[in-house]
C-alpha cells in the first residue's frame, strides 16, 4: 500500500536509516533516491515517531507543540543547507497519547524547547517530502544502558498498532575522526567488518549482542566510538517481532568511516 491520504490501520513497519552528512540532506544520489522510493512504498502513518542520534538528554523527552521548529544542528556547511526546511505539524494530543502508552518509561514534554533535528528532518525530507503527517521526536537518554535502550524498543512496539510509523535515524559506524570529505573513498577495513556483524547480529535476530558486544573487538570500538549513532538501532530492533520480515533498503558506506546501511521490519 502506498502513501495516501487515509492512515493504513494494520501493523506498521519500523524503520533504521543511516543519514550520514547533513549533505545527505539536499544531495541527489543513489541513497537519496533509495530514500525516495522507500518512503513511496510505505503505509499511510497516523503520525511519525522519530529518534535521532541528535537530541540527548537526561531522561526522556518528547517533543510536544503542534507546531515544532526546525533545528539546524551543524555548522560550516553550504547556505543551501540551512534554508531548508521540513513544515511538517507536531501534535501535543499525539505527545500524551505516547505518553500513557509508554507506562514502564517516564516520557516529559518538551515544552516547545526542542523540535526537529537534522538527524530527523534530512531523512523525512526524503521519506515523506509532503511534509503533511504529523511528526514527534523522542530523546535518546544517555544516561541508560544499551540494553535499557533495547528494552525501551520493545515497549515502542506497541505504537505500532496506532498506526504510529517509528523511524529511528542514526549510524552503524560514525567514527568522524576517520571521516573522509570525500563520499566515495575507500572504506576502511575495520567499518567494513562491524557494519557486516551488525548485519549478521540482525538478519540471526541476535539483538542482545547488538547491546553486549558491539564493543568487544577493536573493530567495534573503532566504529562506536561514542553511543548517540548506535542506540537508534537498538530502539528499531527491540520494537521488531519475531514475524517481521527484514529488509535491507541500502548498504554502502560514504566518506569512508560512515555506514549509511538502512533497514525495515515489516
Amino acid at each position: 500500500m502506498k502513501n495516501s491520504s487515509e492512515p493504513n490501520p494494520k501493523t506498521m513497519p519500523i524503520l533504521f536509516i543511516g543519514h550520514g552528512t547533513p549533505m545527505n540532506a539536499i544531495a541527489k544520489n543513489d541513497y537519496t533516491e533509495t530514500l525516495n522510493l522507500l518512503g513511496a512504498s510505505l503505509p499511510a502513518p497516523k503520525a511519525i515517531l522519530t529518534i535521532s542520534a541528535h537530541w540527548l538528554t537526561n531522561g526522556t523527552f518528547i517533543t510536544s507543540t503542534d507546531t515544532p521548529k526546525i533545528i539546524y544542528d551543524f555548522y560550516g556547511f553550504p547556505d543551501e543547507l540551512y534554508k531548508v526546511t521540513y513544515p511538517a505539524p507536531g501534535s501535543e494530543k499525539m505527545a500524551l497519547e505516547i505518553q500513557k502508552s509508554l507506562t514502564e518509561t517516564e516520557i516529559q514534554l518538551d515544552n516547545g524547547s526542542w523540535g526537529f533535528d537534522h538527524g530527523t528532518w534530512s531523512v523525512l525530507k526524503h521519506l515523506f517530502p509532503k511534509a503533511e503527517v504529523p511528526v514527534l521526536q523522542l530523546s535518546i537518554d544517555i544516561r541508560k544502558s544499551p540494553e535499557n535502550h533495547l528494552n525501551l524498543g520493545h515497549q515502542l512496539a506497541r505504537l505500532r498498532e496506532q498506526g504510529i510509523l517509528i523511524v529511528a535515524s542514526g549510524n552503524i559506524v560514525h567514527n568522524l575522526r576517520s571521516f573522509s570529505w570525500r563520499e566515495t573513498d575507500d572504506v576502511y577495513p575495520w567499518a567494513e567488518e562491524f557494519d557486516s556483524w551488525v548485519k549478521k547480529q540482525l538478519l540471526e535476530r541476535n539483538f542482545a549482542a547488538l547491546a553486549t558486544e558491539y564493543n568487544k573487538t577493536e573493530a567495534g570500538r573503532m566504529s562506536v566510538p561514542s553511543l548517540d549513532h548506535y542506540l537508534p538501532l537498538l530502539h528499531i530492533a527491540g520494537a521488531s517481532r519475531k514475524e517481521d520480515k527484514l529488509r535491507f533498503v541500502y548498504e554502502k558506506i560514504q566518506n569512508a568511516s560512515i555506514a549509511m546501511r538502512s533497514f525495515i521490519f515489516e
